[in-house]
């Protein structure tokens, strides 16, 4: 299984959103320079994450896009499903079944690592890398 594009950029919006969330509304500009993602594609994912209500927009000086909630209230599972719809790892259909029990378990640590992950929990595993005050040498 192989999350696309779509799905990681997703992430790395939201990662960039929480890692700027002090900054008020941050424009998709400044996303898109950071992120090095075009601002057409950076429109697409967006707004896939604007109607699943992961992050709220504003218009005009000053406007941009921010978290609607929490970092650490937001599931990295909600980001995936808005991004690339529900995790669907169906077993092969020559298969007849047979593993399906196998595929259904499968689905199920997949659902429950991503929505066991917060975007909090992200961004805190990226700063903790680069800090290095916690480096082992």
């Amino acid at each position: 299984m192989k999350v696309s594009t779509k799905g990681r950029y997703a992430l790395r919006i939201m990662v960039d959103l929480a890692e700027n969330a002090g900054a008020g509304f941050v424009p998709l500009k400044d996303i898109g320079e950071r992120q090095n993602i075009t601002i057409k594609y950076l429109e697409q994912i967006i707004s896939l994450l604007s109607k699943a209500e992961l992050v709220k927009g504003a218009r005009g000086n000053g406007g941009g896009y921010s978290l609607a909630k929490k970092a650490s209230d937001c599931k990295i599972g909600e980001i995936f499903r808005a991004a690339e719809g529900e995790v669907d790892v169906s077993s092969d259909e020559q298969d007849n079944g047979k593993c399906l029990e196998f595929w259904r378990g499968f689905e199920r640590a997949i659902n429950n690592y991503i929505d066991g992950q917060t975007l909090d929990d992200v961004v805190k595993s990226r700063n903790s890398r680069r800090d290095p005050s916690i480096w082992i040498l």
